[in-house]
Order: structure tokens, then C-alpha cells, then sequence
């Protein structure tokens, strides 16, 4: 799957069965579905799902916590706009 097709993919009623429980959360996250997108993450213990959960806190407006979760990721919080981050992120899981 691609970024274009996975973008596309928001028209439907659930994410595509082949993706990555990360890119899941982000799927669920871009149809306002914060909730569902934070709990397919929240108990995941590696850096991706850190960086995922980072970005949901941040995106929720809660830096103190989101910085937690970037540090966790190994990563700093980006000067991108939510929506750049959600397409870096969204790009980077595609491309593995």
C-alpha cells in the first residue's frame, strides 16, 4: 500500500485489513476517532508506537505528555504542523 492509496482510504467504514496496527491508529485518528486511535497505541511498548502516541497527545493540545512520548520515541517534538507530522509519520510506515 502507498501513501495515496491509504489516503484513500479514509472514504471507507474501517481502515484496510493489511495495515499495521500503527498506521491503524493514525487511519482512526484522521476520522476524528482520537479515542480508538489512542487505545490500538497506548500499551504498545516500542518507539513507533511512542512516536504515534506523541503525536495524538500533541495533536489533543498536552506538550508536557506528548514530549514524554517523543523522548520515548527518541525523537523531539517537530515544528510541522499536526497534519505534516500525521503525513510524516503515515509516509515513514509506508515505506518500511
Amino acid at each position: 500500500m502507498d501513501y495515496r492509496s491509504f489516503k484513500a482510504s479514509l472514504q471507507h467504514d474501517a481502515p484496510p485489513p493489511e495495515t499495521s496496527v500503527y498506521l491503524q491508529a493514525l487511519w482512526h485518528e484522521a476520522k476524528g476517532n482520537w479515542d480508538q486511535a489512542h487505545a490500538t497505541v497506548q500499551d504498545l511498548p516500542d518507539q513507533t508506537a511512542a512516536w504515534i502516541h506523541a503525536y495524538l497527545h500533541r495533536q489533543e493540545g498536552d506538550t508536557w505528555n506528548a514530549d514524554y512520548w517523543y523522548r520515548r520515541a527518541g525523537k523531539h517534538r517537530p515544528a510541522l504542523t499536526l497534519q505534516e507530522e500525521w503525513e510524516q509519520i503515515a509516509r515513514e510506515l509506508l515505506g518500511r
